[in-house]
């Protein structure tokens, strides 16, 4: 079989960091990275009004761009539009994002653990249903972040984005009770690992920060190895293909993110929702 062709979306930047471990283990895919931002962000979208959003939008790329697998790479998203997606597409396997509680539980010495979220996910019936399943043994603090997601779009644009501004966003997740601290913290925004500089210089004690991105990776590429992809040679030194990054907004990137996007094997290419046209931008077309 040929090189699968991905498509990782998310509503706006986070899915990059999903995207980054997928491509450590599949250099040789082909890449579409297709961010939602015309909308950015979700949390404040009704359940209802995102599925329609997202599935009709998905349904067009997928139909233009005809994926061997999506990623969804945005928490708010998976727990809402995975059932219909793959209702409407039987063929395409697609890979979601949940909160890393388990893993989190499961490894913490002190049982006090702390999700870091978007109060979207925060308030999802499905998040308080993984910590009952994997975490009744632990003291969970929820954090419903309403600025963090932001903070991480501005830091990739290059923007200035204040320690003292993501301190405050994460201080509620540090917890001290009996002598005990928290010393786990599940990012379960794709956006929060974009910031993990960050959050260990104002962190006030060292705690391991779960970054689910890892994990989605290999379990879209185990999904692939189903499909008949064969596996990339563990450390392969394969060049990367260069991929591309697709915005709903059809924004062209500043030079920050531009060279970040770059950094990460992606250029940007214009796209037109209505129809599906899409031109390479003069800048990408030039490299």
């Amino acid at each position: 079989m040929t090189d699968p062709t991905i498509l990782v979306f998310d509503s706006g930047l986070g899915g990059l960091t999903v995207h980054a471990e997928i491509v450590a283990l599949r250099p040789q895919a082909r890449y579409v990275y297709l961010a939602d931002d015309a909308v950015f962000p979700y949390g404040g979208m009704a359940a209802d009004v995102l599925i329609e959003r997202v599935c009709g939008l998905l349904d067009v790329q997928i139909a233009r761009l005809k994926p061997d697998i999506v990623v969804i790479a945005c928490n708010t998203a998976s727990t809402l539009v995975l059932p219909r997606l793959r209702a409407t597409w039987p063929g395409i396997p697609f890979v979601g994002t949940v909160p890393a509680v388990k893993p989190a539980a499961h490894h913490s010495a002190s049982q006090l653990i702390s999700v870091l979220a978007t109060p979207a996910t925060v308030a999802r019936d499905y998040t308080h249903d993984l910590i009952r399943q994997y975490a009744s043994h632990c003291e969970v603090q929820l954090v419903g972040a309403p600025k963090l997601a932001s903070l991480a779009e501005a830091f990739m644009k290059g923007e200035s984005v204040a320690d003292a501004d993501i301190a405050r966003e994460i201080e509620s997740c540090f917890v001290e009770k009996d002598g005990r601290r928290t010393d786990h913290v599940v990012l379960a925004c794709t956006h929060y690992p974009l910031l993990l500089d960050a959050f260990r210089r104002v962190e006030p004690w060292p705690v391991t920060w779960v970054d689910p991105a890892h994990a989605i990776a290999r379990r879209a590429d185990h999904v692939l190895v189903e499909a008949g992809f064969p596996e990339e040679p563990h450390g392969s030194a394969s060049p990367v293909q260069v991929g591309f990054a697709e915005f709903t907004s059809n924004r062209p990137p500043g030079a920050a993110l531009a060279k970040a996007l770059e950094a990460r094997g992606l250029v940007w290419r214009a796209m037109d929702e209505r129809n599906g046209d899409r031109r390479v931008s003069q800048s990408a077309a030039l490299r």
